[in-house]
């Protein structure tokens, strides 16, 4: 069998924690933030956890080798 090789868009946007959760990177922050409300700008700063389900997801098709 061929080894399952990474998506390299994916490991570029996501991190497993220790425990196995998906991180990811808000989006929206990149231009246009004189349109957005502070309060949906703070909200958007730093990282969030996904679903569990997503996160399975991605772990199994995205980044096979952890």
């Amino acid at each position: 069998m061929p080894k399952l090789k990474t998506k390299s868009g994916a490991k570029k946007r996501f991190k497993i924690t220790g425990t196995g959760k998906v991180k990811y990177a808000q989006s929206g922050k990149r231009h246009g933030m004189i349109k957005r409300s502070t309060k949906q700008i703070r909200e958007h700063r730093g990282t969030a956890v996904l679903f569990k389900t997503d996160g399975d997801n991605i772990k199994k098709y995205f980044l096979p080798n952890g």
